[in-house]
């Protein structure tokens, strides 16, 4: 089986992209980092970053777990991980063939994740979250772009269509 991961900030694409590429591959599964609570999640996003954003707080071995009764299963030939940490993180690197990163323009990322999330929002709610974003999010997605770009096999252009960059990515997964 080959394992895939593949990232991006919030809104960034990555589940849109994983889902696609799944429905177009035979025999393929996929595994999506936000379906699971983890113990040592982050709840301070801002804190862990000054403290220099370790991976390693968050105990992966639910993903671990369920990556492992996959392979044992012998019913795919290709997993998607829809999963932020690329190489990083030690419980999970070794299972990985290949880490794909779209890197999205951050400001289609955060009118993405407006439109997504806040449909229902107010203008005063919708301003918080722009204010929280440019003092706290926008640090850590910078970084993130930053240290992806250098720990990934391949760096996909976010600002292409999706198709394009569906059809990219397929074609790596294949090749893979």
């Amino acid at each position: 089986m080959k394992i895939i991961a593949v990232g991006a900030v919030t809104a960034g694409g990555k589940t849109t992209v994983v889902n696609a590429v799944r429905e177009r591959l035979p025999r393929a599964a996929s595994l999506h980092f936000d379906d699971y609570s983890f113990e040592g999640e982050v709840e301070d996003f801002s804190k862990w970053i000054s403290e220099g954003a370790d991976v390693h707080v968050w105990d992966l071995s639910p993903l671990k777990e369920d990556i492992e009764r996959l392979i044992s299963s012998d019913e795919y030939d290709y997993l998607l991980l829809d999963y932020p940490f690329a190489y990083e993180h030690r419980m999970i690197k070794d299972y990985l063939d290949c880490c794909i990163f779209i890197d999205t323009p951050l400001d289609i990322a955060l009118a993405r994740r407006i439109m997504r999330d806040m449909k229902e929002a107010s203008a005063d709610d919708i301003r918080e979250e722009i204010d929280t974003y440019l003092k706290y999010a926008r640090i850590l997605y910078v970084k993130m772009q930053e240290e992806q770009a250098l720990s990934v096999d391949h760096v996909i252009d976010g600002s292409k269509s999706l198709d394009e960059i569906i059809n990219e990515i397929t074609e790596i997964v294949l090749n893979c």
